[in-house]
């Protein structure tokens, strides 16, 4: 990685370099005692199955359950599945604060058991709410009175967004952004880094986990400005045009108009099931798997770590097979970059359909199977030039090394602007208005808008 060019910000916890974060992050591993390890069900401590429904849950009632979902389509069963069911809205927050003029994030070194590499750059605070009202009898979560209550910041984004639709069961987060004036104690495995810092570092694979990213994307400050509009590349120039002018290719109300006829033509129907009632899949001592081998699994597994507000657990992991692809496909539009997004149903989704990347495979799932001439070439990277490239986590709370490729691409004027019903191109700004609200645009989408800040 290349150092950053911002000038020195001086400050209690304060990092400003690319070299001073990678100090502090060796040190943060080395200071870190972390341990996951696989265990039968019977192992799991304050969990059980239910003996009627097959249902796995924490004897607390609170946390989460996997249970079983069934999806009709046109009145009839197509599919079934297991599936988490995580009720309780969580708290996904990042507190910014001026040094020097310059915005900086506090964020954190957190351990997940899921983590394919243990420690992720994460958000302030990233709790549920069985987490932050202490179920599990842990220490309290640190800086939550900066986010809950009469001492909070100043409160600049609030909304609730989705997470993973085929793998939660309506599952929405409040991801927050509060600023603050005064100073905070500034805990060893928290840093306060400038906010281009946290976006240079999107590009590092695995690092800025999923919780940061859905955050980072609902900020609607610190974009591009007229003067950086010429910097030597149209793609560069284009992509500011993109945060800046209100020249789209559709307006507003007809990009909503398009999204809501889209949810209307949705025909599924989507419910909850007893696990024991889940066709073609079949639980054995150590997982729920299905009866091919080709889907996730659920397992069990064991954790130590040492700087968590519990030290020591056990808990179910969703574990995929293989590697998730997303991509924005993007182009300039009257010298406008645009992104192209689908309208796309998922089973777990609170209103089944949420605006997508222009291609998103599940993990498993071949890009060289992809149906839809439209976007095959763009799936098998024989379309377009590749912009961003980084693999990234998923939720490393619930699942275990699910990882998604994350692309941006670049097509010119050869890539029709005319396309299929149920994509529509969008500018960022449209995108980032949109954001404001929530159950627009869906996790993945939100993780490649995180990716495109990076890119100015």
């Amino acid at each position: 990685m290349t150092s950053t060019s911002a000038a020195p910000v001086t400050g209690h916890g304060v990092l400003t370099t690319i070299a001073q974060f990678d100090e502090w992050w060796a040190d943060r591993h080395r200071a870190g005692r972390f341990d996951v390890t696989r265990i039968p069900f019977a192992e799991l401590d304050t969990w059980h199955f239910d003996e009627a429904t097959g249902n796995l849950g924490h004897d607390s009632g609170r946390f989460f359950t996997v249970e079983g979902l069934q999806v009709e389509v046109g009145g009839e069963p197509v599919t079934w599945q297991p599936i988490i069911n995580q009720p309780e809205i969580g708290l996904l927050g990042i507190v910014v604060k001026r040094f020097g003029g310059v915005l900086h994030c506090l964020m954190q070194a957190k351990m997940e058991p899921g983590n394919v590499n243990t420690l992720q750059l994460s958000p302030t605070v990233q709790a549920t709410r069985s987490n932050y009202t202490q179920v599990h009898r842990g220490a309290t979560t640190r800086y939550l009175d900066l986010f809950i209550g009469p001492d909070r910041g100043e409160v600049l984004v609030d909304v609730l967004q989705s997470e993973q639709g085929a793998w939660f069961w309506r599952k929405r987060n409040r991801n927050v952004v509060v600023e603050i004036t005064g100073d905070v104690p500034v805990n060893d495995d928290y840093r306060w880094l400038p906010l281009h810092l946290v976006r240079e570092l999107m590009r590092v694979h695995n690092l800025v986990n999923m919780d940061a990213r859905t955050v980072l994307s609902c900020m609607p400050f610190a974009q591009p400005d007229e003067a950086v509009q010429s910097r030597g590349t149209s793609f560069a120039d284009a992509l500011t045009r993109s945060y800046l002018s209100d020249k789209a290719l559709h307006t507003t109300s007809a990009a909503l108009s398009w999204f809501t006829e889209a949810k209307t033509m949705c025909d599924w129907s989507v419910r909850l099931i007893p696990v024991g009632e889940v066709r073609n899949w079949s639980r054995t001592e150590h997982e729920i798997a299905d009866d091919a081998g080709r889907d996730f699994r659920i397992i069990g597994v064991r954790v130590e770590a040492g700087n968590r507000e519990v030290t020591a657990w056990t808990q179910p992991l969703l574990e995929p097979r293989g590697q998730g692809l997303a991509i924005f496909l993007t182009r300039s539009i009257g010298g406008v970059l645009h992104v192209l997004v689908q309208a796309r149903p998922e089973i777990g989704l609170l209103d089944l359909v949420e605006m997508g990347p222009t291609v998103q495979l599940l993990p498993g799932q071949d890009p060289a199977d992809v149906d839809d001439p439209f976007v095959k070439g763009v799936a098998t990277g024989e379309v377009g030039r590749i912009r961003y490239d980084t693999v990234l986590s998923e939720e490393g709370g619930r699942f275990l090394n699910a990882l998604t490729r994350y692309r941006v691409v670049e097509v010119g004027d050869e890539f029709p602007v005319d396309v299929p019903p149920n994509f529509c191109w969008l500018t960022v700004r449209q995108l980032m208005d949109l954001l404001r609200h929530g159950h627009y645009l869906n996790i993945e989408a939100r993780s490649l808008l995180a990716c495109v800040h990076s890119l100015w």
